[in-house]
């Protein structure tokens, strides 16, 4: 499916710090980096401009399918109520299926680093080099709270913990490409790991992979 081109798959829950990681892998192995789950949040905010229920799957789909470019650049992607909205859109076949083209022509086009949810599993199942990034649920929601409250948004750390668990119930039950590791993707646990230690040991592990498929 890659055809020679490098793909790299970074999974894993929300706020376990996929997303910086493999921005920054990207960067340092000179690849192009695309955010799938921009895409779901993208729609799942169209749907919500709509005012729409995010669970319609017609009209979740028609929100997919006209995406442009521009619905990326949005300044409110992120936050509980995206956050919900991107998880339940992404439940809808129809949906994943509008936006599947797209991310498999991105990796294809030179290679490329994709964060998501089942960018191993179902998106590059062949792809170079997978990790699953993760991270306990109290250290997520730290996580999420600090970054909530840096934007200054005021946020409540029982409430945002328990966002990221209804998050996680969701994205690992629903029916289409559930979340889970790929059998064999490298998981990356990075509770006790701050930024820096987490990007020195994705980078190490992410080399050691591609020097072993040269080899």
């Amino acid at each position: 499916m890659t055809q020679g081109a490098t793909v790299i798959a970074v999974d894993g829950p929300a706020a376990a710090g996929k997303g910086t990681l493999a921005r920054r892998l990207a960067e340092a192995l000179g690849l192009p980096f695309l955010d799938t789950g921009l895409l779901y949040r993208a729609v799942g905010r169209r749907v919500l401009d709509a005012g729409a229920d995010p669970r319609d799957a017609a009209i979740a789909e028609a929100a997919a399918r006209a995406l442009t470019p521009a619905d990326l650049e949005r300044t409110d992607l992120r936050g509980p109520m995206a956050d919900m909205a991107a998880s339940a859109v992404a439940a809808i076949p129809a949906v994943r299926a509008a936006l599947l083209d797209f991310q498999r022509a991105f990796g294809r086009a030179r290679g490329a680093v994709l964060d998501g949810r089942d960018i191993g599993t179902v998106v590059f199942p062949d792809a170079r080099v997978k990790l699953f990034v993760t991270a306990s649920v109290e250290e997520r929601a730290r996580r999420r709270f600090l970054e909530l409250r840096g934007r200054g948004v005021a946020a409540d750390p029982a409430q945002v913990e328990a966002e990221i668990r209804d998050r996680d119930a969701q994205d690992a039950n629903r029916p289409v490409a559930p979340l889970r590791p790929a059998e064999d993707a490298v998981i990356l646990d990075t509770t006790a790991l701050d930024a820096e230690a987490a990007f020195a040991k994705a980078l190490a592990l992410v080399r050691e992979r591609l020097d072993a498929g040269r080899a």
